[in-house]
């Protein structure tokens, strides 16, 4: 049998800076410990995210020059309807700009004050916008993906028993059951079509809606096909539309399995839901047949919808992502397995089991691939968990996990391998880091993003 590649060749080319260990030292310390702050020139592998990083294909690049740019009745807009219709089955379609502005449109409708929303480890922003609304994000994940040893194929599953126990004790007081598939902050775990279908019957047994936080549909189907049995003999597609048929409506940042730069939508089944949420799309977002995107975008976006759902794509985009997980577990360093599907997380409480939780030790490692490598990745940890809305302390999460996005199409293994020595080489001289990081300012929500630190010590 012939190796697997690539189905693409490289058109462009973007050149990289290769920097020096002095000058990325002087650039985190300037940029005050917070990746977030570095110039896009001054990272030299930039696995920050894999939202709105990836590489647009030809038949995308062409889509962009053909799109309708029209106020109302974007030959885009319908272009987009279809395509979401075709895959989905969802009848009525809201586009936003990016995923968070869906959430923020669509929980305007359903989240009030003080609700339950329950699901599978919430997504940062995910949690804001619930959280910003004066309500709960309850996690429901399954034990499982706490041990980033434990080889479970569904790490993102909803814990059933968990579920249904909210529901019979506070049934009243939840707003809907939220899924997050494949889900990030378990690892970029996949779940299971069985789990969905169990939630779904809860979901109906108290009368609730059942959603999903849709950005990487796409990878969970390839994990349903190669992992779940019954579906080895399915296509991609088909998967993806029995998936859907169990939600009553969808959140999408199209950044991800979108393939494209800019873009997000809603998807919904219930036209009552569709016309209170077009309300506020049109307040926050733009008129309802573009949304905040431009119609350019919305014809890549329909394009990147049908390439993203193609198997040897996907084949193609997994396998990367585990080929750099087993070359740096050949380094020994402690990452969630199974792979999943979009980055690689490392355990950062056992890569620096010395370091207090309350001086984020995930962070610490972000740090430290940074001044290794110029790797730029992701606290998905303590700083990410934000303070209690209600005391004010520091949420300390199950896991610390640091993740390294790969984005799509865009790296060859060629830099796989020289991540996994960087990361390897830091994981060598890890015991020699002591302390880590002292917040010195924060916002109140969300405050990874912007907030600044200091070595302790200092």
């Amino acid at each position: 049998m012939l190796p697997s590649c690539e189905p693409y060749k490289i058109k462009m080319i973007e050149p990289l800076y290769r920097s020096s260990r002095e000058e990325r030292e002087i650039w985190i310390r300037e940029a005050r410990y917070n990746i977030f702050n570095l110039k896009s020139d001054q990272v030299f592998i930039d696995f920050l995210t894999d939202s709105g990083t990836g590489a647009m294909s030809d038949r995308q690049w062409a889509a962009i020059m053909s799109g309708d740019e029209s106020y109302a009745g974007s030959r885009s807009f319908h272009g987009l309807k279809d395509t979401v219709k075709e895959l989905t089955g969802f009848e009525y379609l809201l586009p936003t700009h990016q995923g968070r502005a869906a959430e923020n449109v669509l929980f305007s409708v359903l989240v009030k004050e003080g609700q339950l929303v329950p699901g599978n480890a919430h997504f940062d922003t995910t949690k804001g916008h619930i959280e910003f609304r004066k309500a709960i994000a309850v996690d429901c994940t399954i034990d499982e993906a706490y041990d980033t040893s434990k080889p479970h194929p569904f790490k993102g599953n909803v814990n059933i028993n968990k579920l249904d126990e909210l529901m019979k004790s506070s049934a009243d007081n939840v707003s809907f059951i939220l899924i997050t598939a494949t889900c990030n902050t378990a690892g970029g775990q996949p779940v299971s079509m069985e789990n969905i279908r169990q939630a779904r019957k809860l979901a109906d047994k108290y009368g609730k809606l059942l959603i999903i936080d849709a950005a990487r549909f796409a990878e969970n189907a390839y994990f349903i096909k190669t992992r779940e049995e019954g579906y080895q003999t399915k296509s991609i597609r088909s998967i993806v539309l029995e998936m859907f048929s169990l939600f009553d409506g969808a959140t999408m940042s199209a950044k991800k399995d979108g393939i494209v730069n800019i873009g997000g939508f809603i998807a919904l089944k219930d036209k009552k839901i569709y016309q209170e949420a077009s309300t506020f799309n049109i307040m926050f977002e733009g008129f309802l047949t573009y949304g905040g995107q431009a119609g350019r975008d919305m014809a890549a976006l329909a394009q990147g919808l049908k390439e993203a759902t193609e198997f040897d794509y996907l084949e193609s985009r997994v396998s990367q992502v585990a080929y750099l997980g087993e070359k740096m577990k050949g380094y020994g360093v402690p990452v969630q397995e199974p792979f999943g599907g979009h980055a690689i997380f490392i355990d950062a409480l056992k890569f620096f089991p010395q370091i207090p939780r309350e001086e984020f030790p995930g962070q610490t490692l972000v740090v430290e691939l940074y001044k290794a490598g110029g790797i730029r990745c992701a606290e998905i940890g303590s700083l990410m968990a934000d303070r209690d809305p209600i005391t004010r302390e520091n949420r300390y999460p199950a896991l610390e996990l640091v993740r390294l996005a790969i984005p799509r199409r865009a790296y060859t293994n060629n830099h796989m391998d020289y991540a996994a020595a960087a990361v390897g080489q830091a994981f060598e001289s890890a015991q020699k880091i002591l302390r880590g990081y002292r917040l010195t300012s924060e916002a109140p929500i969300m405050r990874h993003f912007t907030m600044e630190l200091e070595p302790v010590g200092n």
